[in-house]
């Protein structure tokens, strides 16, 4: 069985002067994870692999959120091929996980991370905020052979009342 656990960065701005890759999160955005990951925490699997694109805004995403789920920010891989809008691509990288790993853990980006819980979980969901959580699990025990599996858990931040 695997599981995988996607993560959408929180907002960022269009607002400064800089490329695409290099947006950083706005206050909001650093709240609304914050939340999410408070929310979170019951929910992650003990033994997990930590993925993250290379996008400032992912990157500061998964620091946030694992500085405030107690998990080590040394133990995030950031890859450079995760920075993608891409359904196909994504689920390109993520069928390349070695079978070793039983649970993943994935910050990225809008359109992919809509596409692939649609496509791999079993509730349609119009559209992954920022900063949204969605938790799928599979039957399968090999990434590559992955298929339609189960949403066991979405957290959304504006569905947070705290």
């Amino acid at each position: 069985m695997k599981s995988l656990i996607l993560i959408r960065h929180a907002k960022s701005s269009w607002d400064f002067p800089v490329i695409d890759k290099e947006r950083p999160l706005i206050e909001s955005g650093v709240k609304n994870i914050k939340k999410v990951a408070k929310k979170a925490i019951e929910f992650l699997p003990e033994n997990r692999t930590i993925w993250s694109s290379t996008a400032n805004r992912a990157t500061q995403t998964a620091l946030l959120f694992c500085e405030n789920t107690f998990m080590n920010q040394n133990d995030i891989i950031f890859k450079d091929s995760l920075y993608t809008f891409d359904g196909s691509k994504l689920e390109n990288e993520i069928r390349k996980c070695e079978n070793t790993i039983e649970n993943l853990i994935l910050f990225g980006h809008n359109e992919a991370i809509t596409n692939i819980v649609n496509k791999f979980g079993d509730k349609f969901i119009m559209n992954v905020p920022t900063a949204g959580f969605v938790y799928l699990q599979f039957e399968q025990n090999n990434w590559q052979n992955i298929s339609k599996g189960k949403t066991i858990k979405f957290i959304f931040p504006k569905e947070i009342t705290e």
